[in-house]
Protein backbone atom coordinates (compact mmCIF):
# COMPACT_ATOMS: atom_id res chain seq x y z
CA UNK A 1 0.00 0.00 0.00
CA UNK A 2 1.31 3.45 -1.34
CA UNK A 3 1.90 6.16 1.50
CA UNK A 4 -0.74 9.54 1.19
CA UNK A 5 1.27 11.34 -0.21
CA UNK A 6 2.68 8.85 -3.25
CA UNK A 7 0.56 10.67 -5.56
CA UNK A 8 -1.22 13.86 -3.89
CA UNK A 9 0.65 17.36 -4.09
CA UNK A 10 -1.13 18.70 -0.46
CA UNK A 11 0.10 15.36 1.21
CA UNK A 12 3.60 15.61 -0.23
CA UNK A 13 3.64 19.44 1.47
CA UNK A 14 2.59 17.99 5.00
CA UNK A 15 4.98 14.84 5.18
CA UNK A 16 7.95 17.05 4.09
CA UNK A 17 6.91 20.09 6.16
CA UNK A 18 6.57 17.53 9.38
CA UNK A 19 10.13 15.96 8.45
CA UNK A 20 11.56 19.70 8.50
CA UNK A 21 10.18 20.43 11.79
CA UNK A 22 10.62 17.00 13.86
CA UNK A 23 14.43 17.48 12.66
CA UNK A 24 14.66 20.60 14.29
CA UNK A 25 14.36 18.79 17.78
CA UNK A 26 14.73 15.00 17.26
CA UNK A 27 19.08 14.58 17.05
CA UNK A 28 18.39 11.06 15.28
CA UNK A 29 16.50 12.93 12.64
CA UNK A 30 18.61 12.31 9.02
CA UNK A 31 16.83 15.56 7.47
CA UNK A 32 18.71 17.27 10.68
CA UNK A 33 21.94 17.44 9.31
CA UNK A 34 21.46 18.47 5.09
CA UNK A 35 24.31 19.30 3.02
CA UNK A 36 24.46 23.17 1.94
CA UNK A 37 25.86 24.31 -0.54
CA UNK A 38 26.51 27.89 -1.62
CA UNK A 39 29.10 29.20 -4.44
CA UNK A 40 30.43 32.59 -5.86
CA UNK A 41 31.93 32.71 -8.92
CA UNK A 42 34.36 29.28 -9.43
CA UNK A 43 34.48 29.47 -5.52
CA UNK A 44 31.49 26.27 -4.51
CA UNK A 45 31.35 25.25 -1.30
CA UNK A 46 29.42 22.38 0.51
CA UNK A 47 28.93 21.08 3.88
CA UNK A 48 26.59 19.64 6.81
CA UNK A 49 25.22 22.01 9.07
CA UNK A 50 22.52 21.50 11.55
CA UNK A 51 18.78 22.42 11.11
CA UNK A 52 18.17 24.73 13.83
CA UNK A 53 14.46 26.11 12.75
CA UNK A 54 12.02 24.97 10.42
CA UNK A 55 8.89 27.75 9.55
CA UNK A 56 6.48 26.95 6.88
CA UNK A 57 4.76 30.13 7.94
CA UNK A 58 6.99 32.23 6.45
CA UNK A 59 9.19 29.66 4.35
CA UNK A 60 12.38 29.81 6.17
CA UNK A 61 14.59 27.37 7.34
CA UNK A 62 17.86 28.21 9.35
CA UNK A 63 21.45 27.20 10.98
CA UNK A 64 24.16 28.42 12.65
CA UNK A 65 27.39 29.52 11.89
CA UNK A 66 30.72 31.29 13.07
CA UNK A 67 30.98 34.74 11.20
CA UNK A 68 34.60 34.31 10.85
CA UNK A 69 33.61 31.25 8.35
CA UNK A 70 34.47 31.10 5.05
CA UNK A 71 30.85 30.33 3.85
CA UNK A 72 29.89 33.70 5.22
CA UNK A 73 31.72 35.68 2.84
CA UNK A 74 30.41 33.90 -0.23
CA UNK A 75 26.73 34.37 0.75
CA UNK A 76 27.83 37.98 1.30
CA UNK A 77 28.67 37.98 -2.36
CA UNK A 78 26.10 35.74 -3.56
CA UNK A 79 22.67 35.12 -1.23
CA UNK A 80 21.45 32.04 -3.56
CA UNK A 81 22.38 28.71 -2.07
CA UNK A 82 20.85 25.29 -2.07
CA UNK A 83 20.19 22.32 1.14
CA UNK A 84 19.61 18.87 0.36
CA UNK A 85 18.02 16.41 2.76
CA UNK A 86 17.22 13.02 2.93
CA UNK A 87 15.84 10.32 4.68
CA UNK A 88 16.87 6.80 3.65
CA UNK A 89 14.42 4.89 5.77
CA UNK A 90 11.71 7.17 4.64
CA UNK A 91 13.35 6.77 0.99
CA UNK A 92 12.61 10.87 0.67
CA UNK A 93 14.87 13.55 -1.05
CA UNK A 94 14.89 17.41 -0.88
CA UNK A 95 16.48 20.12 -2.68
CA UNK A 96 16.06 23.00 -1.42
CA UNK A 97 16.98 26.23 -3.22
CA UNK A 98 16.64 29.44 -0.87
CA UNK A 99 18.19 33.03 -0.83
CA UNK A 100 20.12 33.51 2.43
CA UNK A 101 20.07 35.94 4.99
CA UNK A 102 23.31 36.50 7.42
CA UNK A 103 22.31 37.91 10.78
CA UNK A 104 24.69 39.01 13.44
CA UNK A 105 24.33 40.60 16.48
CA UNK A 106 20.64 41.74 15.70
CA UNK A 107 17.20 40.26 17.16
CA UNK A 108 17.36 37.08 15.13
CA UNK A 109 20.55 36.20 16.51
CA UNK A 110 19.40 37.29 20.60
CA UNK A 111 17.10 35.02 19.98
CA UNK A 112 18.81 31.62 18.38
CA UNK A 113 21.98 32.49 21.26
CA UNK A 114 19.66 32.27 24.26
CA UNK A 115 18.47 29.30 23.33
CA UNK A 116 22.15 28.00 22.87
CA UNK A 117 23.68 25.96 25.49
CA UNK A 118 26.76 26.29 27.58
CA UNK A 119 28.20 23.16 26.08
CA UNK A 120 27.91 24.69 22.27
CA UNK A 121 28.55 28.46 23.32
CA UNK A 122 32.26 27.20 23.01
CA UNK A 123 32.61 27.00 19.55
CA UNK A 124 32.66 30.84 18.98
CA UNK A 125 35.09 31.32 21.69
CA UNK A 126 38.04 30.02 19.61
CA UNK A 127 40.69 32.64 18.71
CA UNK A 128 41.49 31.85 15.53
CA UNK A 129 38.46 31.31 12.57
CA UNK A 130 37.32 28.38 10.59
CA UNK A 131 39.39 27.15 8.64
CA UNK A 132 42.62 28.51 9.59
CA UNK A 133 46.00 26.33 9.02
CA UNK A 134 47.65 24.75 11.96
CA UNK A 135 50.75 23.29 12.44
CA UNK A 136 49.32 20.32 14.44
CA UNK A 137 46.25 18.72 14.60
CA UNK A 138 43.91 20.97 16.82
CA UNK A 139 40.61 21.75 17.86
CA UNK A 140 40.91 25.31 18.09
CA UNK A 141 40.32 25.67 21.23
CA UNK A 142 42.30 26.62 24.20
CA UNK A 143 42.46 23.55 26.98
CA UNK A 144 40.19 25.12 29.57
CA UNK A 145 37.12 25.31 26.22
CA UNK A 146 37.97 21.73 25.50
CA UNK A 147 37.58 20.40 29.65
CA UNK A 148 34.01 23.23 29.23
CA UNK A 149 36.05 25.24 32.38
CA UNK A 150 34.16 28.42 31.40
CA UNK A 151 30.99 30.07 33.10
CA UNK A 152 27.82 30.95 30.67
CA UNK A 153 29.08 34.60 31.55
CA UNK A 154 31.98 34.02 30.13
CA UNK A 155 30.53 32.52 26.86
CA UNK A 156 28.72 35.68 26.39
CA UNK A 157 32.89 36.63 24.30
CA UNK A 158 31.75 34.40 21.62
CA UNK A 159 27.98 36.27 20.78
CA UNK A 160 29.98 38.68 18.52
CA UNK A 161 30.66 35.66 16.09
CA UNK A 162 27.44 33.79 16.49
CA UNK A 163 25.73 34.22 13.34
CA UNK A 164 22.66 32.44 11.95
CA UNK A 165 21.86 31.51 8.18
CA UNK A 166 18.25 32.51 7.65
CA UNK A 167 17.44 30.40 4.22
CA UNK A 168 14.15 31.89 2.64
CA UNK A 169 13.07 29.14 0.79
CA UNK A 170 12.41 29.43 -3.31
CA UNK A 171 11.31 26.07 -4.20
CA UNK A 172 11.69 22.23 -2.89
CA UNK A 173 12.19 19.63 -5.44
CA UNK A 174 10.62 16.60 -3.79
CA UNK A 175 11.92 13.01 -4.61
CA UNK A 176 10.13 9.81 -3.44
CA UNK A 177 11.99 6.55 -4.10
CA UNK A 178 9.34 3.55 -4.88
CA UNK A 179 9.70 0.28 -6.27
CA UNK A 180 6.29 0.50 -8.12
CA UNK A 181 7.77 3.89 -9.49
CA UNK A 182 9.21 6.72 -8.13
CA UNK A 183 7.48 9.93 -8.01
CA UNK A 184 8.80 13.73 -8.13
CA UNK A 185 8.00 16.88 -7.88
CA UNK A 186 8.39 20.63 -7.42
CA UNK A 187 6.72 23.17 -5.29
CA UNK A 188 7.66 26.87 -6.33
CA UNK A 189 7.24 29.13 -3.14
CA UNK A 190 7.47 32.23 -4.30
CA UNK A 191 4.58 31.39 -6.85
CA UNK A 192 2.82 29.09 -5.23
CA UNK A 193 2.69 26.80 -7.86
CA UNK A 194 3.05 22.65 -7.65
CA UNK A 195 4.06 20.87 -10.58
CA UNK A 196 4.69 16.65 -10.99
CA UNK A 197 7.91 16.16 -12.73
CA UNK A 198 9.59 12.92 -13.71
CA UNK A 199 11.86 11.03 -11.42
Amino acid sequence: MQPAYYENLGEIKNKYWSMLDDAVTNRNSPFRIPVFICAHQDEVDGRIVVLRKSDRQNNILQFHTDLRSPKVDILKKNKNASLVFYDKEEKIQLRVKVKCEVNNQNFTTEESWKKTQHISRRCYLTDSPPGTTSNNPTSGMISKLEDFDYTMEQSEDGYKNFTVIQCKIQCIEWLYLAAKGHRRAKFNLESNKDTWLVP
